[in-house]
């Protein structure tokens, strides 16, 4: 059970209170959810965007849903895309890959949320490797999500 070094840190400064969620090991944050018998509308995904000038942004929303990437550069007058794997990887390198926490303040990076998830009693977040999952509750979760700019930008893939 390993908390990346910069996630760790964060959450530790910010008194953000949580359990630990051991599971067995997993290939990607939609496993983790799976084999942790966590729902999967509760389990927080991270996808990293990034724009023309190369300023990255992450947003978070449920590991069922997809991202419209119409919807946030509409909402923030951007034009950002999806970054590759592989440069993810580069970026959160106290990470697994394929396991980087739904948080982008640690790693200096802005953080959108959908705000599906601000309502929930309770978010499961990746903590940097592949068999250990964060659980927050709802206000420690929106504490989590404070200087992120919440709006609706996923819709549900499957149930």
């Amino acid at each position: 059970m390993t908390i990346a070094t910069r996630f760790d840190r964060y959450l530790k400064q910010h008194n953000i209170a949580f359990q630990t969620i051991p599971h067995e090991h997993s290939r990607s944050s939609l496993h983790s959810g799976v084999v942790a018998g966590i729902p999967l509308v509760n389990l927080a995904k991270a996808v990293v965007l990034e724009d023309h000038e190369g300023h990255h942004v992450m947003a978070v929303l449920p590991s069922n849903n997809k991202i419209s990437l119409s919807r946030v550069n509409d909402e923030l007058n951007a034009s950002f895309h999806l970054v590759k794997e592989k440069q993810v990887y580069e970026l959160f390198k106290d990470c697994d890959s394929g396991a980087v926490p739904p948080i982008g303040s640690p790693y200096h990076m802005s953080t959108l949320c959908d705000e599906t998830l601000t309502n929930l009693d309770a978010v499961y977040l990746e903590a940097g490797d592949h068999e250990t999952l964060l659980k927050l509750d709802r206000e420690a979760f929106n504490r989590l999500m404070n200087d992120s700019k919440c709006f609706r930008f996923s819709s549900q893939v499957f149930h």
